[in-house]
């Protein structure tokens, strides 16, 4: 046998089952339950058993079999692929590809587009089905893979030929019937191009995805974004205040119809679109728990919220500085109006706010989490930044301290001469950071503060 068979395991959780048996990295993992393990769906459902065997193939090569009585529980292997089979790549050239319109010279990892039905299960990507076939549907239905987040788009199916560049795009709609069929939960999104898939036809995707309520538990729809790359690519038109504010009126309108006949919302507008069009955010109960908090769906209404929850609960430290904070031209008004009511609440804290156009991607890509570290020294140099800067999580790659042009954030502390403290996600991060120069943000897993004497003191996250 070679020893490349099997799954190389890169870490064992510390007292898991694993660990405890010897288990170690390096080791390989062959078959569970005497199978071999073709991905991770494969291997979730074999080792959610009561009682599992592991056979392992060790450094030296000698092959050990372990039982494990684990209540279904996770034996605590981590591997090396996560997925433990390749990735699967889309095959589509969507008119609306951010990916097609980046410029070059960036980290390779950028340019990969994934299509991959497992990373919607694992990590909440969207898949538009093109690359599946209806044993891949059938996989999902039997191992119970859900949600599974769908990109549609249009639901009329040469439109989607047309809109993806995928002659196989219209007749795959048909797997959302046997996903529908077999009480698979999912969740859709449209990326909202004008003069393709707006006005009369939105509102055909709408109806047409409505039938699968409440299985479909949500869909959202997303302005396209349009960098200043498009070189080659076909004409797209950017969404302006007039288009976001159709849109925001037909989605509204059949809100009110799905509350109506299943007791959910199901169809969202991103918050750019209410930005865009000047209108107010819904109300915190429209957005039915945050299902597309990912899509930029009521993120906004969350901080909001969060802030205001925060703020109830906040003990002062009465600590006196300058805090400053930067974020996207199109969130800057209101991330203004959120410090303005955090600063009434701490009067000794002097805070600022700036925009940051993006320079980078093009002007007309206005979110937060596209800038680059370019962008904030263009944005920020020379200006008044007080003790500190928080920027947003959202700026840096998952788990890392890197900006999207690989500028770190120590990088940016030398060329802006100001500390640069990492914002976590929620409204209690907000005020926070704001109330206490110790605050560090730790993933969630809790945050070290400055107690009143000065020294730190460690506090659960939230």
């Amino acid at each position: 046998m070679s020893t490349e068979e099997g799954h190389l395991i890169a870490a064992v959780e510390p007292g898991s089952a694993a660990a405890e048996l010897g288990i170690l990295p390096g080791d390989r993992l062959l078959t569970v339950n005497g199978r071999e393990i073709p991905d991770v769906f494969d291997y979730r459902y074999q080792t959610a058993s009561e009682s599992i065997t592991l056979m392992i193939r060790r450094k030296n090569g000698e092959e050990w079999e372990f039982e494990i009585e684990n209540g279904g529980a996770d034996p605590g292997l981590v591997f090396e692929n996560g997925l433990m089979s390749d990735y699967r790549s889309c095959s589509n050239e969507c008119v609306f590809c951010f990916i097609d319109q980046m410029p070059k010279g960036m980290r390779k990892t950028l340019y990969f587009k994934d299509d991959d039905s497992r990373l919607s299960f694992l990590q909440g990507n969207y898949v538009t089905l093109t690359n599946m076939s209806e044993k891949d549907i059938q996989h999902i239905i039997d191992y119970r893979m859900e949600p599974i987040n769908i990109s549609v788009h249009t639901t009329n199916p040469e439109l989607r030929c047309r809109m993806l560049h995928n002659r196989f795009a219209g007749e795959k709609l048909r797997y959302l019937d046997l996903l529908h069929d077999a009480g698979i939960e999912m969740n859709g999104q449209i990326v909202l191009c004008r003069g393709y898939n707006d006005g009369e036809e939105l509102e055909r995707t709408i109806r047409d995805l409505m039938r699968y309520a409440p299985v479909m538990r949500s869909v959202s729809v997303v302005p396209v974004g349009l960098t200043d790359y498009r070189d080659g690519l076909c004409h797209l038109d950017p969404i302006t205040a007039e288009d976001a504010g159709r849109a925001i009126d037909l989605i509204e309108r059949c809100q009110r119809e799905a509350f109506r006949k299943f007791g959910i919302h199901f169809i969202h507008a991103s918050d750019e679109f209410y930005l865009l069009a000047g209108r107010r955010l819904p109300e915190e109960a429209r957005y039915d728990g945050y299902l597309q908090l990912e899509n930029g769906v009521g993120m906004l209404r969350l901080l909001h919220a969060e802030v205001g929850r925060a703020l109830q609960k906040a003990v002062p430290l009465r600590k006196r500085e300058t805090v400053s904070s930067v974020s996207g031209v199109l969130a800057a008004p209101f991330a203004a109006e959120e410090l303005k009511r955090i600063q009434r609440k701490f009067p000794e804290k002097r805070i600022l706010h700036y925009a940051a156009v993006n320079h980078f991607f093009g002007e007309r890509i206005t979110v937060t989490g596209l800038l680059t570290g370019r962008d904030l020294v263009q944005a920020l140099k020379g200006k008044a930044l007080g003790d500190r800067l928080l920027l947003p999580l959202n700026l840096f790659r998952s788990g890392e301290e890197v900006l999207l042009d690989d500028m770190t954030r120590s990088d940016l502390e030398r060329e802006l001469g100001v500390r640069c403290v990492i914002l976590g996600p929620s409204g209690q991060d907000l005020v926070d950071a704001v109330n206490n120069p110790g605050y560090c943000y730790t993933g969630g897993q809790g945050r070290y503060e400055l107690s009143d004497e000065g020294e730190e003191s460690h506090s659960e996250g939230q």
